[in-house]
């Protein structure tokens, strides 16, 4: 294994870097009908007040250190309260497309009880949205479930999969006539990696070989769904997927094994893994019996890509830690711990291109407190994705993450992905400055396709 990865190492360091000095952030083009939005989901904008029945709940019982300072979502931004408003902000903006989650413990508190009212909720929500001309798109399984699926194992278990499953039949049925954009799994590798290896999500356990088996069970869960949902009715009309998050680790000195080996180990199991699922019909991982899963070359109509940066590894000589992330001389840092890499965000579409199905960008911003990046963040990787488009992905729609400050799990208030930020007591939202630079990209996307008809009508 320590050759092999020896032999691998310039697949790891084969990062590229565009002289932006001599890039026109301003030379961009999208598709007429390319989508534009933002994303959330539920816990995150409504919180543990609003979602007591949620596995996140019980989870910040837990205080510091499972959550960063101790802190609580409490009622959160009111986003389940304050949707019209949030539309309202939306259509403001000129977006056209809006992904949120349908938070599974809302709809089914208790084993086998589905909420009407919750339901009705959703309903209304995107009712407003297509009022507003707005196009939702829905996240059935978004780091959330109810307490009484974790208590049973959640995904630990195969046989638990029959309880998502009927969830997502449920609300498909209710909500398939106003949607045509599902995504059933948000970040399955990311569940498998903070909830199973590092311990900073539910259930906060640590097991490389139990992590293997959650993810390969929601990846299983995924292609059970998607052929459960493509057989009812709306099922033709509808688009489903997947939301992966990419994420190729790079050693910061590409000579040293120590570096190479943790990122060559996150790469296989965190990201070439999902990508050869869907690519082969077969499940691997360095720790999990080869399975074969024929279906899932067919299981998903598009494929939901959430990119913000590429993970550096570096050594740190220090007694408290000995690997740590890191960024290459002349990058800029987000307020999370990894920089701002645009280019990374071109491979990844030109990568998840060679899957042969359309690719929705479902998260990329940018963590900035200080909305010093921000713009130059947005101008970058609209760039980057403009760049990927014409040299040949279907790339259908970009969701920026996200529309205003929320809890950002394990991180607490701390991290500022928000357009809007919020006041955590008024909750009052107030545009950011570098936020601009998204609405001026979409307003001269939408100016120039209305010029363009109107010539054409002439």
């Amino acid at each position: 294994m320590f050759w092999r990865s020896i032999l691998l190492l310039p697949t790891l360091v084969s990062a590229s870097n565009w002289n932006w000095e001599q890039i026109d952030l301003e030379r961009v083009d999208f598709p007429e009908t390319f989508l534009w939005g933002t994303a959330s989901s539920e816990y995150q904008i409504s919180g543990a007040e609003k979602l007591p029945n949620c596995q996140w709940a019980e989870w910040e019982k837990k205080g510091d250190p499972a959550i960063k300072g101790g802190q609580t979502s409490g009622s959160a931004i009111e986003g389940w309260d304050r949707y019209k408003e949030d539309i309202a902000l939306l259509k403001e903006m000129g977006l056209n497309s809006y992904r949120f989650s349908v938070d599974w413990s809302a709809i089914e508190p208790e084993e086998g009880y589905f909420d009407k009212e919750a339901i009705e909720h959703y309903l209304d929500v995107c009712k407003e949205l297509k009022k507003n001309n707005i196009e939702p798109m829905i996240t059935l399984h978004h780091f959330t479930h109810p307490i009484w699926f974790e208590e049973k194992g959640a995904f630990e278990k195969r046989e638990n999969i029959d309880y998502f499953v009927r969830f997502a039949k449920f609300v498909f049925t209710e909500l398939s006539n106003d949607v045509s954009l599902w995504c059933t799994m948000n970040e399955p590798t990311v569940i498998a990696l903070m909830g199973y290896i590092l311990g900073e999500f539910p259930p906060g356990k640590r097991g490389i070989f139990l992590a293997a088996e959650v993810l390969n069970n929601m990846l299983f869960a995924h292609v059970a769904v998607y052929k459960e949902l493509k057989q009812m009715k709306n099922g033709d009309a509808s688009q489903i997927g997947i939301v992966h998050s990419y994420l190729k680790f790079e050693p910061y000195s590409g000579w040293n094994p120590i570096e190479a080996m943790p990122c060559l180990f996150f790469t296989k199991n965190l990201h070439q893994t999902v990508m050869d699922f869907f690519k082969t019909g077969e499940f691997s991982s360095m720790f999990f019996q080869r399975e074969s899963v024929p279906e899932a070359k067919e299981s998903f109509d598009f494929f939901g890509l959430n990119y913000y940066s590429r993970p550096v590894i570096g050594m740190k000589f220090s007694l408290k830690e000995f690997l740590g992330p890191t960024c290459f001389p002349g990058e800029v840092m987000t307020d999370m711990p990894y920089p701002s890499y645009a280019e990374g965000f071109y491979d990844a579409l030109i990568d998840c291109g060679t899957l042969g199905k359309p690719v929705y960008v479902t998260e990329n911003g940018i963590a900035d407190e200080k909305d010093d990046r921000r713009e130059l963040f947005i101008k970058k990787y609209l760039y980057a994705l403009s760049r990927a488009i014409s040299d040949g992905v279907d790339v259908r729609g970009y969701f920026y993450w996200s529309l205003i400050d929320n809890f950002e799990w394990a991180e607490g208030w701390s991290m500022k992905f928000g357009l809007y930020e919020c006041d955590l007591e008024s909750k009052e939202r107030v545009l950011r400055d570098g936020s601009k630079a998204y609405i001026e990209a979409v307003n001269r996307h939408n100016q120039s396709h209305e010029l363009l008809e109107g010539l054409i009508s002439c």
